[in-house]
């Protein structure tokens, strides 16, 4: 290989070994300025251009509001952690019209998409009562 064909980086090497060679520097400076070199030639890591998006991190709240349909007043507002989203349904279940295992299962699902908003909302024209579900 010609000196033409050497990289940059090859001839800062080569010069570090002549000093080396001809007593300028020590063997222990010369492989310090080569480390120093061979980091600052490094290229720093690429980031893969097609890199799907993080997916969301998904609800974290389950809210349950109850309100009179007659008085607009909300009887019950309470709001739950997702991670005891079962024990909430059972406990929304008793302050209003009871969930069928369809709404049940419709609300785990938007949970487990990692859907927000609103996901139920039921009338209860006998008991005069709106129970929503949402997830926060």
């Amino acid at each position: 290989m010609s000196d033409s064909e050497m990289s940059p980086g090859q001839e800062e090497r080569l010069r570090v070994l002549e000093m080396i060679s001809q007593g300028q520097i020590s063997v222990e400076e010369g492989a310090r300025l080569i480390e120093a070199l061979e980091r600052r030639e490094t290229p720093p890591p690429k980031m893969a251009p097609s890199a799907p998006p993080l997916p969301p991190a998904g609800p974290r709240w389950l809210r349950v509001r109850i309100t009179d349909l007659h008085s607009g007043r909300t009887r019950v507002n309470l709001r739950l952690p997702v991670s005891v989203l079962e024990a909430g349904l059972r406990l929304g279940a008793r302050f209003g019209p009871s969930l069928t295992s369809e709404q049940q299962a419709r609300i785990l699902r938007a949970v487990r998409a990692g859907y927000s908003g609103l996901i139920l909302d039921v009338r209860d024209e006998e008991e005069g009562e709106q129970v929503e579900i949402l997830l926060e």
